[in-house]
């Protein structure tokens, strides 16, 4: 087993036990702590229509279907086999019957039961249950993807609006710039030199508001492609401009302080847990191999010459007895199979054991994501105040022909630069939330945690 720390370092989450999957807990709908009504739409129709997810639902039904017939061995076979034979005898054979034609009608029920004295069957049904439970941890590791991936390209196309608003609002402001400068210059006031600095940087900001633009339909198709759409018909309406530059929520205060079992409702960390049993299991199929195997067969019916006395009771057949196999020489190969069954459940104690400390390392990340970004952003918040004032003073010290227009490029050039890294920053965090949810696996009493955790206060546009 791998040793788990009693705490984490960037947060305390209690004390931990021996790991037991919990990945058939309820999740809960966990994506409606962010309030945000556009959100919870994507998120159903990511469930109703997602292609990879409708394939690992196959998946999980072809895992079944296999551990039903690993099952069925554990009870005896019984096939009904009727026939009918016509037949004519050589007079030339030895011995000799004459030259005659004779019928045969049979109507035989055989059974065949293998009596499981060394486990082989037992064994193998517990390889394909546990293969099937793997199946359906690993549906439930694609559904916590597939919301979180939803959720995570939602907030970066919802940052990517904020930018796209405050970079348009920009462009007005250089354009209103560019009026001033060049009637400055008209008035004998400027240079064409502040004019061209300020034709440049209308350009330039044109120029980064098409590439943003860009940008977003990137992830418009990525959603598109989530919530099982064609992206040639999916659209996402963009926040309007004022709703834009004013998107600045903050993310759900998510509850520390989390019972230490929510590490073992990752689906992953289950999944993995079920080859370990599933390849251990197939270690005992393996070892069956050294020994004999006992069967006991049996056939009973009726068989006759005419069709009318078939079954009457003279009629009846009937045997019945065991057969016992060993294996005596197989050239090595159920040694081979013993040692590879072997190596295969080492390679899975160790898959397990690298999956544990990638869950760790996932919520130790999550969790000084957020902190370290909960600071980041109240120093952007501090950025953005006073590069908007610097803009500002810039702008009025220009028309009191106290500077030039080069400290005016500067001052807002800096201040367009931190509100974009705000609204990049404010994505960011609210992706770090989400993080962090499916770090530890995804939903968890939802009435703790709603009554714990503040949403944010944002503005959606619907579809």
């Amino acid at each position: 087993m791998t040793a788990s720390p009693t705490r984490y370092k960037a947060e305390v989450l209690g004390s931990w036990k021996e790991g037991q999957p919990l990945d058939h807990v309820p999740k809960g709908e966990w994506w409606g702590i962010f309030a945000d009504d556009t959100l919870n739409d994507l998120q159903r129709r990511a469930t109703a229509a997602n292609q990879e997810l409708k394939a690992a639902v196959a998946r999980v039904e072809q895992a079944r279907s296999v551990a039903r017939v690993a099952r069925s061995e554990l009870l005896p076979t019984i096939t009904a086999d009727p026939s009918y034979t016509r037949q004519r005898f050589s007079p030339n054979a030895v011995p000799s019957f004459g030259g005659v034609t004779a019928y045969e009608f049979r109507a035989p029920l055989d059974l065949s039961y293998e009596i499981d004295l060394w486990g082989r069957v037992r064994r193998g049904f517990e390889s394909a249950r546990a293969d099937a439970q793997a199946s359906l941890a690993a549906f439930g590791n694609m559904l916590l993807s597939l919301h979180a991936d939803v959720a995570q390209n939602y907030f970066a196309l919802r940052a990517l609006d904020a930018e796209i608003a405050t970079v348009t609002s920009t462009v007005g402001l250089r354009k209103e710039q560019v009026q001033l400068v060049r009637s400055r210059f008209e008035g004998g006031i400027g240079n064409e030199l502040d004019v061209s600095r300020a034709e440049t940087e209308l350009a330039t900001t044109e120029a980064e508001a098409a590439s943003l633009a860009k940008r977003r339909a990137e992830f418009e198709n990525a959603l598109a492609v989530l919530v099982g759409e064609n992206p040639s018909t999916f659209h996402f309406a963009a926040a309007s401009s004022a709703d834009g530059a004013k998107w600045n929520p903050t993310p759900p205060a998510i509850p520390a302080g989390l019972p230490s079992d929510l590490l073992e409702r990752r689906p992953d960390v289950a999944e993995s847990e079920r080859q370990l049993a599933a390849a251990n299991a197939r270690i005992g199929v393996a070892k069956a191999a050294f020994f004999p195997s006992l069967h006991l067969t049996g056939s009973g019916g009726y068989v006759s010459g005419d069709i009318d006395s078939l079954f009457n009771w003279d009629s009846r057949v009937w045997s019945i007895g065991p057969s016992l196999s060993l294996p005596i020489f197989a050239g090595g190969r159920n040694l081979a199979n013993y040692k590879h069954a072997k190596s295969v459940y080492e390679e899975s104690v160790a898959t397990y054991r690298q999956r544990i400390l990638v869950a760790f390392g996932d919520v130790e990340n999550s969790l000084a994501g957020i902190r370290h970004l909960s600071d980041q952003a109240s120093a952007q918040d501090r950025a953005v105040a006073n590069a908007r004032r610097a803009a500002e003073l810039a702008g009025e010290r220009y028309r009191a022909g106290i500077v030039s227009y080069l400290e005016v490029v500067d001052a807002n050039r800096e201040a367009l630069q931190a509100e974009r890294s705000r609204a990049q920053l404010t994505g960011q965090r609210l992706a770090a939330s989400v993080q962090l949810i499916k770090a530890i696996g995804g939903g968890w009493d939802e009435r703790e945690l709603f009554a714990k955790a503040t949403p944010i206060k944002t503005q959606s546009t619907k579809n």
